[in-house]
């Protein structure tokens, strides 16, 4: 018979918990605020850079006498600039680390950054634009990556959202404080004040990371990274995920490329630091993009999917209103949806690529900045073309395809059940 003794330390053994062996980051952990705050700087210094002179598109029309379409280059080839070096950027992050790709990233780009305001023409704005876009690629999809890595899975949809969250932060501020700062002393020391303070998130950026822990150094091999990527792109998920990516940004980059040219013409006639203080909707974004994990756990991918578009939608057909009210409501339901969407899809992507993380994200984030550029040139024409109406017209068909894809990709997945409820019973 067993003594006293034996069965209470059975019973304390039975009841001690069983040690976590999962090492990666969780919210309330430690390490885990350290690691977003510094995530979140590096998201405020990168979209506070690469759409510094979105809101003085008007000022740069003006000082170079161009047309709106000539300068909204100046967006779109950072954005194309991003675009197209996301990728080989990503295999730089694969072979030497996500901190330190992400770190020279920053360096370089905030030295461009200091650069910009002496362009002494349209060209040369464009081309230190487009090396200023191309420094920051090496962000994007290493941070994703990393947090693929570093984050427990039922903690990661948020803890993207919070970097997409630092996006919208440093989209918004870069285009409120340039405005006022332009209105007093030109375009020119607008962008060398957002410069500045993307130095600042920079060094702070570096100094809270926490070092990787769960990286594994992958091959620079050309061959293994064309084999990473042509099993990225036979993935029919990924690649409905990258091209919703893409229209959210067609949608968001029109918009917020002609926003300026309409509230400086009548019935507005809007000052540019009023102008500027427009992109505080962005907070909106901000908030929208932090709940993104909630929204998914209540709604599923899909649904999330469809309520960001639709929300975005009905901001676009709000925004055609003569009234300043009206725009600025539109404006916050494109924003919101915008955000949510971008974030539950960038977030889809981690988690459906099992390896090659870091290609994966690039692929997404190159399609992403494809959508800003087309979104930037082609929302110009088009406001060129028919005026403001032309623009949400663009929006409207972007998402459009957003909501196509999310329906296709449901059929596709009720197809997949039915294959594995068949394939179920005979294999048992």
């Amino acid at each position: 018979m067993p003594s006293a003794d034996t069965g209470a330390s059975t019973v304390v053994a039975a009841t001690t918990p069983v040690p976590d062996s999962d090492s990666r980051l969780t919210p309330g952990g430690p390490g885990y605020r350290r690691m977003s705050f510094a995530l979140f700087l590096a998201g405020v210094a990168t979209f506070a850079l690469l759409y510094s002179t979105q809101a003085l598109l008007p000022l740069i029309s003006s000082g170079f006498a161009v047309s709106a379409s000539a300068a909204s280059w100046t967006v779109a080839a950072a954005t194309g600039g991003l675009a197209l070096f996301v990728l080989p950027m990503s295999a730089l992050s694969e072979r030497f680390g996500r901190r330190t790709v992400m770190t020279a990233s920053l360096v370089v780009a905030v030295s461009l950054g200091v650069l910009v305001p002496f362009a002494p023409s349209l060209g040369a704005l464009v081309a230190l634009r487009f090396l200023q876009g191309a420094a920051l690629a090496g962000l994007p999809a290493s941070a994703t990556a990393y947090l693929a890595e570093e984050v427990r899975p039922k903690a990661l949809v948020t803890a993207i959202g919070l970097f997409v969250a630092g996006n919208s932060v440093g989209g918004m501020s870069g285009r409120v404080i340039t405005g006022w700062v332009a209105q007093e002393w030109g375009w020119r020391v607008a962008v060398g004040v957002i410069g500045l303070i993307a130095v600042g998130c920079a060094i702070a950026f570096r100094l809270l990371l926490p070092a990787p822990q769960h990286f594994s150094p992958g091959s620079l091999r050309p061959r293994v990274l064309a084999r990473t990527v042509r099993d990225h792109l036979a993935n029919p998920l990924l690649c409905r995920l990258y091209a919703i990516g893409a229209l959210f940004m067609t949608v968001f980059g029109g918009v917020y490329t002609v926003i300026g040219y309409r509230l400086t013409e009548a019935p507005f006639s809007l000052p540019q630091g009023i102008i500027g203080s427009i992109f505080l909707v962005y907070l909106v974004g901000t908030v929208s993009a932090s709940t993104a994990g909630r929204l998914v756990g209540r709604l599923g991918r899909r649904g999330a999917l469809y309520l960001a578009g639709g929300t975005t939608a009905a901001g676009l057909v709000v925004s055609l209103a003569d009234s300043l009210p009206l725009v600025l409501l539109g404006l916050v339901l494109i924003t919101a949806g915008f955000f949510a969407g971008h974030a539950v899809a960038s977030s889809a992507v981690s988690k459906t690529a099992t390896t090659g993380r870091a290609q994966a994200s690039a692929l997404y984030q190159s399609a992403y900045y494809i959508g800003s550029s087309t979104g930037s040139t082609v929302g110009a024409m088009a406001f060129h073309a028919g005026g403001w109406a032309g623009t949400v017209g663009v929006g409207v068909l972007a998402v459009a395809g957003v909501v196509t894809i999310t329906v296709l990709g449901s059929r596709a997945a009720r197809v997949e059940r039915r294959g594995l409820a068949a394939i179920g019973p005979s294999g048992a």
